[in-house]
């Protein structure tokens, strides 16, 4: 059995970059055959694209290592759940499994708000494993909130 815990530090790693960067952190790895084959953090506001989010990046990445778009049999490991655009691209990329940390109650695709990988109309469904290190995952993303709110009340 996979110790998604493994991945998931890798994923928080990448998490941590964007952090690093001023862009909320999210971070994503996926992985085929016990290899992490795509790695990805939040460059939003770096590349003035709102498209690039973590899991977007990692699929890319993956995608050109492979020479693929269809990454049948990887697992993309993200340290939130995704929102509806990144949930349709595991779709769309053909990923077996999503595992996730937090739960994002404002924008999750996933089990919060809807479920757009699990979609039976969908000509591709992915499998979910939630809640893996979801308090660590949890704790980057309040942390960079609390700072920013702190910086806004102080005036920059």
């Amino acid at each position: 059995m996979t110790d998604h815990r493994q991945y998931m530090r890798e994923a928080l790693a990448e998490a941590q970059k964007a952090y690093d960067l001023g862009e909320v952190p999210i971070g994503a790895v996926v992985v085929l055959k016990g290899e992490i084959i795509g790695r990805g953090h939040n460059l939003r506001e770096t590349l003035v694209d709102s498209t690039a989010h973590a899991e977007i990046l990692a699929l890319r990445e993956a995608a050109g290592k492979l020479g693929d778009w269809r990454l049948v049999g990887a697992t993309l490991y993200s340290t939130i759940e995704p929102c509806p655009m990144c949930a349709g691209a595991l779709v769309q990329f053909r990923v077996r499994t999503l595992v996730y940390g937090a739960a994002d109650p404002k924008a999750g695709a996933v089990d919060s708000i809807m479920d757009v990988v699990r979609e039976p109309r969908f000509n591709h469904q992915v499998q979910v494993v939630s809640g893996v290190l979801a308090e660590e995952c949890a704790a980057i993303i309040q942390r960079f909130f609390r700072e920013l709110r702190q910086r806004d009340k102080q005036g920059g």
